[in-house]
C-alpha cells in the first residue's frame, strides 16, 4: 500500500460517543411515545441521520417525516456533544503523533457539522485535521462509499492510497467500497468482535495501537 492520507470516523474513533446516542435516540423516540434503551444499536451503527431514522420509523412504525426527526434528533445530539461526550484517551496524541509525519489526516463522519465541529473545538483537535467530510455533505450515507470518497477528493488523494479508521461494520464497508484500506477498532461493548477480520484488512485493539500500524505500513513501503 503507498499510504498518503489516513481518513479518520468520528463516532466510536476518536468519540467515545457510541454509548451516549442510546440516551440521544431514548430521548428522540420518547417523543413519539417509544420506550427505546439501545435494543436496535446494531441496526444504526455508523449509519447516516436518513438511514437511522428511517429505521427508527419503519421499525416503530411511526408517522413523522424523517426530515422532522432529524432536526429533533441534531437538537438533541447538539446538548450531548457540546457539553457531554469525551474522546478516548489516545485521540489526541495518535493524531499529534501522525501529523509529525507529515500524512494529511482526514475525517469523514456521518454525524452533522452542527454536531462535529462544536465537539472538536470543545477538545480542542480540529487543527490536525486538513479537511472534514460530515454526513450532510453526501446523498448516500454509509454504508455506501460516497463519504470517503468525497474526503479523498478534497485531501487530493487517490482512494487506493487512504487508511480509513473506522470501528463499524457499515464504515467499514463504505470504506471497502471506496477501495480504501480499513483499519478496524471494534468496540466490544457494543459489537460482536468476532464479525470483523473478515470485513478489515487491520484489526486493532484500540486506537493507541495506529501509529505503529502506520508505521509498519510506511516501512513496507
Amino acid at each position: 500500500m503507498n499510504l498518503q492520507a489516513i481518513i479518520f470516523d468520528l463516532d466510536g474513533v476518536l468519540a467515545d460517543s457510541e454509548p451516549m446516542w442510546n440516551e440521544i435516540d431514548g430521548a428522540l423516540l420518547k417523543h413519539y411515545g417509544v420506550a427505546y434503551s439501545g435494543e436496535f444499536k446494531h441496526e444504526v451503527l455508523g449509519k447516516s441521520f436518513p438511514l437511522a431514522l428511517a429505521f427508527y420509523r419503519e421499525k416503530f412504525g411511526l408517522r413523522t417525516e424523517i426530515e422532522e426527526m432529524a432536526i429533533r434528533r441534531r437538537d438533541i445530539a447538539q446538548t450531548f456533544y457540546a457539553q457531554h461526550i469525551p474522546v478516548f484517551a489516545a485521540t489526541k496524541g495518535v493524531l499529534s503523533n501522525l501529523q509529525t509525519r507529515g500524512l494529511p489526516i482526514g475525517l469523514a463522519t456521518s454525524s452533522i457539522s452542527e454536531l462535529v465541529i462544536p465537539f472538536l473545538e470543545r477538545h480542542d483537535i480540529k487543527q490536525f485535521f486538513t479537511q472534514i467530510t460530515t454526513g450532510e455533505e453526501v446523498v448516500n450515507g454509509k454504508p455506501a462509499p460516497d463519504i470517503y470518497l468525497r474526503a479523498a477528493e478534497k485531501l487530493g488523494i487517490a482512494p487506493e492510497n487512504c487508511l480509513v479508521v473506522e470501528d463499524a461494520l457499515a464504515g467499514i464497508e463504505a470504506g471497502k467500497a471506496a477501495n480504501m484500506k480499513v483499519a478496524a477498532i471494534p468496540d466490544a461493548r457494543f459489537m460482536d468482535v468476532s464479525l470483523f477480520p473478515d470485513k478489515a484488512d487491520f484489526i486493532l485493539n484500540e486506537l493507541g495501537e495506529l501509529p505503529d500500524l502506520v508505521e509498519r505500513i510506511l516501512g513496507a513501503m
